[in-house]
């Protein structure tokens, strides 16, 4: 792993299962770590296959804390995102969505592959008011699903991933998705700071 990046993905893999809840809250609220949660199951997975339904459990359960706590904090704020005009081009984007399609559209936000913009649906359904119960329903369904397929790869093809993520290339492909999370994370919390 990059030297900048080796001592962070050391700590939350010692953690192991409360790495992965750590993590999860944290990608799942306002911050933006791509790939973070998925390649910690599957590394995680590969090291000790047994565990891989624990491991699994405890990413789902830090993504569904991480959308609670979102869902809490900027259920007072994002009516406001909302009503802004012009509004941005994503949260039009995204209020559409889940005015036409419902539990639909955040469940498909759920499944998609890292580096797709979860938080907005998540803010947007605060301030649409869509039920906070039924939305924590779909997510931890949703994440269980997309969590046990990586781990189920993991256990099949987890020498080859752990293999394949040491190379340079993938290393220094992770370090730019990483500085580009810092800065989204960073922008992310600035909008929430204005609006609050």
């Amino acid at each position: 792993m990059h030297a900048l990046l080796r001592p962070l993905a050391h700590f939350f893999f010692a953690l192991g299962g409360f790495g992965l809840l750590l993590l999860g809250t944290l990608d799942s609220s306002f911050l933006m770590l791509p790939l973070g949660n998925d390649l910690l199951v599957v590394a995680l997975t590969a090291q000790r296959p047994g565990h891989m339904f624990y491991y699994v459990a405890m990413a789902t359960l830090g993504s569904v804390a991480g959308v609670a706590f979102a869902h809490v904090v900027s259920s007072k704020t994002a009516r406001k995102a909302t009503e802004d005009k012009p509004k941005s081009r994503r949260m039009a984007f995204v209020e559409r969505q889940i005015k036409k399609y419902g539990g639909w559209a955040i469940a498909f936000a759920a499944l998609a592959p890292p580096g797709f913009p979860f938080t907005p649906f998540i803010v947007v359904s605060a301030a649409l008011q869509y039920p906070l119960k039924r939305m924590l329903i779909i997510i931890a369904a949703c994440r269980l699903v997309r969590f046990a397929v990586e781990g189920w790869l993991a256990l099949i093809y987890g020498r080859d991933l752990i293999r394949m993520a040491n190379s340079p290339t993938l290393q220094n492909a992770i370090l730019v998705i990483v500085v580009i999370s810092v800065i989204g994370s960073a922008i992310s919390i600035r909008s929430w700071l204005k609006h609050r």
